[in-house]
């Protein structure tokens, strides 16, 4: 399952990562597109590492907790070795820093602390940190960057970043601290389509015609953003249609985890062929949720793009079809809680950004919820790319409850994009090529 991609120069070996809080592997899988060669990955959830271990077959995985001695040391012993760290440190504690406290002291933060520690243990020539814009929000961002600086050994330059700008088919906004060398220069600010901000989905509200249209800002219009969206063929700037209209006919309820690429219609767009390549002749993860049959009438009466705004009063009631369902609240009326679940995909837009669960959005075309494929799609994970689980049964130290399905959306919904990440690695591994032509020519 190797891909061998990038534009590492020929001359030079390639460039190597070690993953840390790597889950399923979408910065290693980035990474790796960019030609980088990955040593190995470590996360605590053994399911999360089954999926690592199956798609990485190259390196080595690592379950266990990083701050545990025997697990921190595996962890060095890979990063020694490797040109760039990478990884997503939870952030526990991040919300509590006050008082102009410092966030790498706090006891609570202390998977970022270990992050942080890796990197000053191994100096490796570049970093990429990443994590969610409201450690942005926090007014943090300078003190995340003077504490990955190591004291002005590297440069380091915090961005936030929309998945959708990189071609990616789901909006998705992450907090990215590139980190070089002052060898090698300065990160550099990775500029994408600029797609999200010109292009918004707004709603017509009407009595007979609720409808989401496509609207380009006035002040951002682009007619070449548009016509990429338009364009099938164009990977540029990929919708939800363009990103899985090849799978509509999965059913709800369809249990076979794998189908044969004959089964399935030929590929509608480039983003489509793209993530088929080497994918071989069958492909996995394609079971499909049951769906009640009140939310399949709900679905039906919420337009694409639509949410439970939409709704009339009378599809708001509890329990439409006689059917009983989860726990009643005892109002006869659905509770705020379900109203998040009932979103669906405009095909003509990149999807809104995924959650870790089944219902978190719904199809375009058909009441039903996505398959974990249609998850990896939305997340740019090329079909070959295969999401597991640990074989063993029951409680495990790191398993998350949930049972082995829950397990795979949750892997593919908490991932960061494969193509955002690899766009992050092809600015680094350019920046490192450069500094190492500069060196030889002065040598």
């Amino acid at each position: 399952m190797q891909y061998t991609g990038g534009d590492c120069p020929a001359d030079q070996p390639p460039l190597t990562i070690v993953d840390l809080f790597a889950g399923a592997g979408g910065i290693s899988e980035g990474f790796r597109q960019a030609g980088f060669r990955v040593l190995g990955g470590v996360d605590h959830d053994p399911d999360a590492a089954a999926t690592y271990r199956l798609n990485f077959p190259e390196a080595q995985a690592i379950v266990g907790d990083v701050r545990l001695p025997e697990v921190h040391e595996s962890i060095l012993d890979l990063a020694r070795a490797a040109d760039v760290v990478v990884g997503g440190p939870p952030c526990q504690a991040f919300s509590q820093v006050r008082n102009h406290s410092r966030m790498i002291d706090d006891p609570r933060n202390s998977l970022y602390t270990e992050f942080v520690g890796v990197l000053r243990a191994v100096r490796p020539r570049a970093f990429l940190m990443e994590n969610v814009t409201g450690v942005d929000q926090m007014g943090i961002r300078s003190q995340i960057a003077e504490d990955l600086a190591l004291g002005g050994e590297y440069m380091v330059r915090p961005q936030v970043l929309d998945a959708a700008d990189f071609g990616v088919p789901q909006t998705r906004k992450r907090l990215f601290f590139l980190g070089l060398h002052v060898s090698i220069g300065v990160p550099p600010a990775l500029e994408g389509t600029g797609a999200t901000e010109a292009i918004t989905l707004v709603r017509f509200p009407g009595s007979r015609n609720r409808r989401y249209e496509l609207v380009a800002r006035r002040d951002l219009f682009n007619g070449e953003l548009a016509s990429a969206l338009e364009d099938p063929a164009d990977t540029s700037v990929v919708s939800a249609s363009d990103a899985i209209s090849d799978l509509e006919l999965l059913p709800a309820g369809h249990r076979n985890d794998e189908i044969d690429y004959a089964e399935l219609p030929p590929p509608n767009s480039g983003y489509q062929r793209l993530m088929r390549q080497g994918a071989g002749p069958v492909l996995s993860n394609v079971q499909v949720p049951r769906v009640n049959a009140d939310t399949a009438m709900r679905l039906r009466g919420i337009p694409q793009g639509g949410n439970h705004r939409d709704l009339p009063e009378a599809l708001l009631h509890r329990y439409l079809t006689g059917q009983r369902w989860g726990q009643d609240n005892g109002t006869g009326q659905l509770s705020r809680r379900h109203f998040y679940a009932y979103r669906r995909l405009h095909p003509g837009i990149w999807a809104w950004t995924l959650s870790t669960k089944a219902d978190a959005v719904y199809h375009f075309a058909t009441p039903r919820s996505l398959s974990v494929r249609e998850f990896a799609r939305l997340q740019s994970f090329p079909d070959r790319f295969v999401f597991a689980t640990d074989p063993r049964k029951g409680a495990l130290p790191g398993r998350i409850e949930g049972g082995p399905g829950h397990s795979r959306y949750r892997q593919a919904g908490n991932a960061v994009p494969v193509l955002l990440a690899r766009a992050a690695a092809e600015a680094i591994r350019d920046l490192i090529a450069a500094a190492v032509t500069r060196h030889r020519r002065t040598a």
